[in-house]
């Protein structure tokens, strides 16, 4: 819906569901290096927002994302306060975007459109921003960009990388050298190379890997990882660098810093958009990543007279490539089945550079895709099924994920015909169904197939579940391949099969006495395990860590999660009810919870487990308050507060939030708009209340 046309009480609810998600987003990509959006929904979002806060001004946030830069700094670094803040840049999107920047600096300068007015044109370095402080030529301090005001002091880091010099001559007495650290694609796939030969965490793309290691705690393993620097500003200065920008780039220059090729002095919006289309004609090549070109007014006079915004420069701005495309040849289709027996088709692809990466392999989704169909039977791609031998079109989704696009039917091969979708596993030749509503097909194979038992004891062993040091994925390959674990219940008895690894485990290549005491020394620790993430260890398909969080709260122990898991009947009875009742849990999630816990093989696994744990119980909820022990359903419009707000402080309470209405309710908090739930509750007797009377009893009004 168009922002002028939204009533004020959804812009209200967008404004606060977009910071909130950009906030995610900024902290997901600036502090913890693991962006969880792409670039472009990022910029759509960010948009989005600035449309809405034009259109209803009196409704900005204290918070809002279009005054916010980057993330507040991690735990376990200093704090650095930067002098000068280091600021984000404004995009565009299009030729006509970049006019428009021109057009307004002209406006702002009063310079007529035949004006002479010059820029410079640089590739946008997709790395991680730096901030470097020099003090009579001597590097003193480096620093993250942070938030924009504080970032992180990780001056022994930033040491170890050969084009930072610690020592630079003929540069003013203080002088804060701005830039991005980056690493190049050779760099990076070697690195990925010894991470997995060692067994350990690789990296997802370039930009990850460098952020990953320049904001190590222990600057050793930084100094083993090949980062890079380009110089392209400066914060505090105590002399003047130039006169222009491209004036203070060459002085960089002189200094001994790292500076890009390609930057160039352009003569108006022609010049800079030539520019723009030959770097990115040769970005495939480059070596390295970037994601667009910047444009910054040359004339440093200019940029004074230019100014801020509250986070942007208006002399500068980001020109964002589009997603990347590029044509090769699908040679084959291969199928892989997951942890809950979904196949899932891959394209084999001859190897082509797809944003700074080479691609091989691309996600085909499942059987109606190939066909040319979407979700809801609409046709994609106007009906152009894929064929091995097809040329095809690849793009990376979000600049990660490989995906085919497109399909050149003037060069499909003529003997090449549609591909025949499995109806057996490749893994184990057990059927595979593709069940009504269903968009994939599942081998019915179960614990006797073995890529189902693989990815289960992955899944087992991942980052929010057990999360056992030293087991990761490809341990878990080689101990199954090798018949020492088979069911998640193995792993907790390989120290006792295997000895105390003076035996066979230090005798495997990679393994000596040490580094197999200290794996059978960490599955012990996790004997010990939190019940919500036990729930979500188990695998089961539809739970995930929220779900298995929402279990754990809900039932607060394993016998009791486990008694109600046992005793439940699908579609029915008290057991069911109150599992559904749970906000969050749907009758597609219930179903599958239950056939996994009742289904005989599965049920022997979890009780085999079980044997070997310590399981907590969830965290005690509040017992002190009004509502504790009470179950509570929120209905309607709430205007007060958002609905996880209410979910959120009700179980901080120790109330249970339930998603409907049942003779266990205990409270229905009924906002504008509440129908058939507040008239069920009604019938059945449950005190029912205004969202003010609920604030005045939890003590929130």
């Amino acid at each position: 819906m168009a922002p002028d046309a939204l009533t004020k009480d959804q812009a209200t609810k967008e404004l606060a569901w977009l910071a909130e998600t950009l906030g995610a987003a900024n902290t997901a990509y600036h502090r913890d290096d693991a962006p969880d959006i792409s670039d472009a929904d990022y910029d759509r979002l960010k948009q989005r927002n600035l449309a809405i806060e034009t259109a209803f001004p009196d409704l900005k946030r204290a918070d809002t994302p279009t005054e916010k830069v980057g993330a507040e700094v991690a735990e376990g670094f200093g704090k650095v306060q930067h002098q000068v803040r280091m600021l984000s840049l404004g995009n565009a999107f299009s030729d006509n975007d970049v006019a428009d920047f021109d057009t307004r600096i002209r406006r702002y300068l009063g310079f007529a459109d035949d004006t002479a007015l010059h820029y410079t044109a640089e590739p946008k370095i997709d790395g991680l921003s730096l901030s470097l402080r020099y003090e009579n030529g001597a590097l003193v301090q480096a620093a993250t960009r942070g938030d924009g005001s504080v970032g992180e002091n990780v001056t022994a880091n930033a040491r170890t990388i050969s084009d930072i010099p610690h020592q630079i001559n003929g540069a003013p007495d203080i002088l804060e050298v701005r830039g991005e650290v980056y690493m190049s694609h050779e760099d990076f796939a070697a690195l990925n190379k010894r991470q997995s030969d060692a067994g350990e965490k690789t990296f997802a793309n370039p930009r990850n890997a460098a952020a990953g290691s320049l904001r190590q705690l222990d600057a050793t393993i930084t100094s083993k990882r090949p980062l890079r620097f380009f110089a392209y500003a400066w914060g505090a200065v105590s002399d003047a660098l130039a006169d222009t920008q491209s004036g203070a780039i060459a002085r960089f220059a002189q200094m001994g810093f790292a500076t890009n090729p390609l930057t160039a002095r352009c003569d108006g919006t022609a010049q800079l958009l030539a520019h723009y289309h030959k770097i990115e004609a040769q970005r495939a090549s480059l070596g390295y990543d970037i994601d667009g070109v910047v444009y910054k007014v040359d004339d440093l006079a200019l940029q004074r007279r230019l100014g801020f915004r509250s986070t942007t420069p208006r002399w500068a701005i980001a020109h964002k490539f589009p997603a990347e495309l590029a044509w090769t040849t699908l040679e084959a289709i291969d199928i892989q089945v997951g942890r809950t027996g979904a196949l899932s088709p891959v394209a084999r692809l001859q190897p082509v550079t797809v944003g700074g990466v080479v691609v091989s392999n691309a996600t085909l989704h499942n059987q109606d895709y190939i066909a040319g169909r979407g979700g809801d039977g609409e046709l994609i791609r106007d009906g152009r099924d894929i064929r091995v031998g097809d040329w095809v079109q690849v793009y990376r989704a979000g600049d990660v994920i490989p995906k085919i696009k497109d399909v050149d039917l003037g060069r499909r091969p003529p003997d090449a015909t549609p591909y025949v979708f499995p109806t057996t596993c490749p893994e184990c030749g057990s059927d595979a169904v593709r069940e009504a509503g269903d968009a994939v097909h599942r081998c019915t194979g179960g614990l006797i197939c073995p890529a189902q038992a693989v990815e289960k004891l992955k899944h087992f062993v991942s980052r929010a579940a057990f999360d056992i040091e030293g087991l990761g994925a490809k341990q878990v390959e080689q101990f199954y391949a090798d018949g020492w674990i088979k069911t998640p219940a193995d792993i907790f008895t390989l120290r006792g099969r295997y000895g105390s690894g003076l035996q066979q485990l230090q005798n495997r290549e990679g393994w000596g006495e040490k580094s197999a005491n200290n794996l059978f020394d960490a599955i012990d620790e996790k004997r010990k395990i939190p019940l919500a993430r036990l729930i979500f260890g188990l695998g089961i398909r539809h739970v995930g860590e929220s779900v298995g969080a929402l279990l754990a709260n809900h039932y607060g122990s394993w016998d009791a999660f486990d008694t109600a898991m046992r005793a439940a009947i699908i579609g029915e009875g008290p057991e069911w009810d109150d599992l559904t009742g749970i906000d969050g849990v749907g009758t597609v999630m219930a179903t599958s919870l239950l056939t996994a816990m009742q289904q005989p093989g599965e049920r022997a696994s979890i009780d085999q487990l079980l044997a070997e744990l310590d399981v907590q119980d969830a965290e005690q909820r509040a017992t002190d308050s009004p509502v504790a022990g009470k179950t509570v359903v929120f209905t309607g419009t709430l205007e007060r507060m958002t609905r996880a707000e209410a979910k959120a402080s009700a179980e901080a309470l120790g109330a249970k939030v339930s998603g409907s209405v049942s003779a266990k309710t205990d409270i229905l908090v009924a906002g504008p708009g509440a129908g058939s739930k507040a008239t069920k509750a009604a019938d059945l007797g449950v005190e029912i209340m205004d969202e003010d009377t609920w604030l005045a009893l939890i003590g929130a009004a």
